[in-house]
């Protein structure tokens, strides 16, 4: 039996679930479905909104559109992989700022690349959901305890605003 990869259908609803007073927006970018499931329920639970992609040439059509404050990136990907997404990302003056995370089984070689075009964190596969959230977590937060990005004003969930 043949497994064959389809890339995600767009466009379509915005967001896989509107999460009332969200504690942020992540697009999860990753060509196995599992994974980017795995993610989403993960976040979803500790009320942070998902969008997902299943590679980076999807992650590029719809980031300006969804306005996420993380991305996280699978390092191999049909079409346009992390690394090179997270380039074009970072060259990007609209998203030259917003956290990178790649969630992968990664070579060194990988993460001197990552380290190169500006990968803010590293998790390797497979990967404590907890690990995954607290990652986050520390990244989408500001250290008055905001929502970057989103214009959010309010604090975000456990944490101090000021």
């Amino acid at each position: 039996m043949e497994v064959v990869k389809r890339r995600t259908w767009w466009p379509g609803p915005t967001y896989s679930r509107v999460v009332p007073g969200a504690a942020g927006r992540v697009l999860v970018v990753d060509d196995n479905k599992v994974i980017r499931q795995l993610i989403r329920v993960n976040l979803e639970l500790e009320g942070i909104e998902v969008v997902t992609a299943a590679d980076g040439a999807e992650c590029l059509e719809v980031v300006h559109q969804v306005r996420p404050d993380l991305v996280t990136l699978d390092v191999v990907m049909p079409r346009l992989d992390g690394l090179r997404t997270a380039g074009r990302l970072r060259s990007d003056p609209r998203t030259r700022d917003l956290p990178l995370v790649i969630v992968s089984a990664c070579s060194q070689y990988e993460v001197d690349r990552g380290l190169d075009v500006g990968i803010d964190a590293f998790l390797a596969k497979p990967f404590d959901p907890q690990v995954l959230v607290r990652l986050v977590r520390e990244l989408i937060v500001d250290p008055l305890g905001r929502v970057r990005g989103t214009g959010n004003a309010e604090p975000a969930a456990g944490h101090a605003g000021g």
